[in-house]
């Protein structure tokens, strides 16, 4: 099964963290977190693992707007990004949106959901 979409992308690691971030911004979300994949499984685990970050984006209105149509949306919510290293080249993905229009199934949260997949389908393109 398909998560997301993805992008390849001539930046390095923070080249590619600086400017997911900077589109997402573009698309009104903002980073409510940051998780350190690499940082936490070596501090917690003690093992070695490729650079790796967890971006939870959020669009206020929109998350209002799915909050106001679907209660439990916020088990779904923020919208993931992340930016890890394959090997030497650095992929970007994000979350597809339309996938919490078939886990709820409710046909109510699909237009919201399409503009939300529009706008990271956008991020991705741009960076």
């Amino acid at each position: 099964m398909n998560y997301g979409f993805s992008k390849t992308v001539s930046l390095t690691y923070e080249q590619a963290i600086e400017k997911v971030t900077d589109e997402l911004k573009k698309e009104g979300f903002g980073i409510l977190t940051t998780i350190d994949v690499k940082d936490t499984l070596k501090k917690k685990l003690n093992v070695d693992f490729t650079r790796y970050s967890i971006l939870g984006a959020c669009n206020p209105p929109f998350a209002y707007q799915a909050l106001q149509v679907e209660e439990q949306i916020g088990l779904l919510l923020p919208c993931n990004v992340i930016v890890y290293e394959k090997g030497d080249t650095v992929v970007v993905s994000a979350f597809d949106p339309m996938l919490m229009v078939k886990v709820l199934e409710n046909q109510n949260m699909e237009p919201i959901a399409e503009e939300v997949e529009r706008r990271l389908r956008r991020v991705i393109a741009a960076v």
